[in-house]
C-alpha cells in the first residue's frame, strides 16, 4: 500500500513539475535547444557518469543494464537550476524547476530485464534583448522542447557481460519569436515562428564486469544512439503589435506565411548522433572510480525554419570522471556508513560556436544516497556548480548552481506463489 501510494505521488509530482520543465539560457535560442542530461541524479552526481551498472538501480542511457537487474526499480527525479548571466555590459539571475525522469525496470528471470520511461530531452527557454541602434530594439523569446518516451530491454550474455537495446518516440513544440521595436512607429512588427516535432530513435548499449583479483572489479562500457531524423511541422506567423512595459503585446494585425510555397511547411531535423565509452574499476559495494567519453553528432544539428548569422554547428564531446564511496553498506550501528557519497567532474564542447567562439561547459558535482526502507531503496540528493560560455564577442557567461533529488524504490515482483 505504501509503495502505492508513492507511485500516486509521484505521478501528481510529475504532473505539477512538468508545467515548469524549461530553461532560461539564452544559448537554448539555437538548434533545437539546450540538450539535457538523460541520466538519474545517481550519474549527475558522478560527473555525468553512465556507464555503471548494478543489480538495483535502473541505468536510462545503457539499456544493458536491465539485464543485470535483480529486484523491479522504480525511479524518477527533478531539479533546480539557479544561473547568473553576465555580459560586458550587464548581468542578471534566473532560476528553473524541471522535471528530469521517471522510469521502471524489472528483471525477467535470471539473466534478461526490461523497462521503460519518460523523459525530457531538449529545453528552449529564453529571452535576449538587443540594442540595434539608438532607436530600435530587438527582442527574442522562445519556449518549448522536446520530450522522449522509451522502452528496452538488456540481456546477460556471458557472465560479466550484457547487451541492451532500447527504442524511444520523441515528441514536443518549439516556438521562437522576435519583435522589432522602432522608436517613432505607432506599431512593433512581430515574427512567431512555431515547429511540432516527432520521430523514433534508437540506443544500443553493452556493459562489461571482470573480477581482476579477489577486490578489484574491472567495469567497462559502450553505448551508440545513430542520428534521429525528425518530422518538423512548422508554422509563421507576421503581425503588428503594441507592445507594453512589462507585459506581453497585443496582436492589432496578422496573417500565416504560406510554408507551403516556400517548402518550409514540412521539415526533416536531426537530432545528434550520440557515442559513448567508459571505463573504471571498483571494489564492488565498496567504492568505484572511472572515466567516459561521449562524442556527440551536433554537426548535424541546424535551426528548423529561420537562419541566423555568425552561428556554426560542430561535433561535440565531453569528458567525465567520478565515482563513489560506501564505508560500509551493511552496517547495522551507523547509518552514515550506510550512505553512498558520490562526486566528479565534467568538461564539454557543445559543438555550438557563435561570433567565432566556442561555447564550452564545465561542471564539478557530488551528492549523497540516503537508504530508505526495504531492499535497497533509497534518495538521492546531488549538486553541481559550472560555468558555461564567454563574454568575448559580446556574448553571455553563465554560472550556475543545480540542486537534484531523485527517488529510487526497490521490489520484488513477479514471485511465485507459494502453498504450504
Amino acid at each position: 500500500m505504501i509503495k502505492k501510494i508513492l507511485l500516486v505521488g509521484s505521478l501528481l509530482f510529475l504532473t505539477q513539475i512538468y508545467a515548469q520543465q524549461g530553461s532560461a539560457s539564452p544559448y537554448s535560442y539555437f538548434g533545437i535547444g539546450d540538450i539535457k542530461f538523460d541520466g538519474t541524479v545517481e550519474n549527475r552526481s558522478m560527473g555525468g557518469l553512465t556507464m555503471f551498472t548494478d543489480s538495483i538501480h535502473m541505468n536510462i542511457q545503457n539499456p544493458s543494464g536491465f539485464g543485470r537487474l535483480k529486484l523491479t526499480n522504480y525511479t524518477l527525479g527533478g531539479s533546480q537550476r539557479a544561473t547568473k548571466f553576465k555580459s560586458d555590459t550587464a548581468s542578471e539571475e534566473g532560476s528553473t524547476t524541471t522535471f528530469d525522469y521517471l522510469g521502471l525496470g524489472f528483471p525477467i528471470g535470471k539473466k534478461a530485464g526490461a523497462g521503460f520511461g519518460f523523459l525530457p530531452y531538449t529545453a528552449v527557454g529564453y529571452k535576449i534583448e538587443s540594442q540595434i541602434s539608438d532607436n530600435i530594439i530587438d527582442r527574442y523569446s522562445g519556449e518549448g522542447g522536446l520530450n522522449k518516451v522509451f522502452v528496452g530491454a538488456g540481456y546477460e550474455v556471458t557472465d560479466g557481460l550484457s547487451v541492451g537495446f532500447s527504442a524511444d518516440f520523441n515528441f514536443g513544440k518549439i516556438e521562437n519569436k522576435i519583435i522589432n521595436i522602432q522608436e517613432g512607429l505607432q506599431f512593433a512588427t512581430r515574427e512567431l515562428n512555431i515547429s511540432e516535432l516527432s520521430g523514433f530513435g534508437f540506443n544500443i548499449g553493452a556493459s562489461y564486469h571482470r573480477m581482476i583479483n579477489e577486490k578489484l572489479q574491472l567495469i567497462s562500457s559502450l553505448t551508440f544512439a545513430p542520428k534521429t531524423v525528425l518530422t518538423s511541422i512548422n508554422e509563421r506567423r507576421l503581425a503588428t503589435v503594441t507592445v507594453f512595459d512589462g507585459a506581453d503585446e497585443f496582436v492589432n494585425d496578422e496573417f500565416t506565411v504560406d510554408l507551403r510555397a516556400l517548402g518550409l511547411f514540412e521539415t526533416d531535423f536531426n537530432l545528434p548522433s550520440r557515442t559513448t565509452i567508459g571505463v573504471g574499476i571498483s571494489e564492488p559495494k565498496k567504492w568505484f572510480a572511472g572515466i567516459e567519453y561521449e562524442a556527440l553528432g551536433t554537426g548535424e544539428l541546424s535551426n528548423r525554419t529561420f537562419s541566423i548569422d555568425n552561428v556554426d554547428f560542430s561535433n561535440g564531446s565531453t569528458i567525465k570522471a567520478g565515482g563513489y564511496y560506501i564505508p560500509k553498506y551493511n552496517s547495522i550501528t551507523s547509518y552514515f556508513k550506510r550512505m553512498v557519497y558520490r562526486a566528479g567532474v565534467r568538461f564539454e564542447d557543445t559543438g555550438l560556436s557563435v561570433n567565432n567562439e566556442q561555447i564550452n561547459e564545465f561542471g564539478m558535482s557530488f551528492g549523497v544516497g540516503l537508504p530508505v526502507g526495504n531492499w535497497f531503496s533509497n534518495a538521492n540528493i546531488g549538486f553541481e556548480y559550472g560555468q558555461r560560455g564567454t563574454q568575448n564577442s559580446n556574448l553571455v557567461k553563465e554560472t550556475f548552481f543545480n540542486i537534484h533529488v531523485g527517488l529510487s524504490f526497490n521490489d520484488k515482483w513477479f514471485q511465485k506463489s507459494k502453498i504450504n
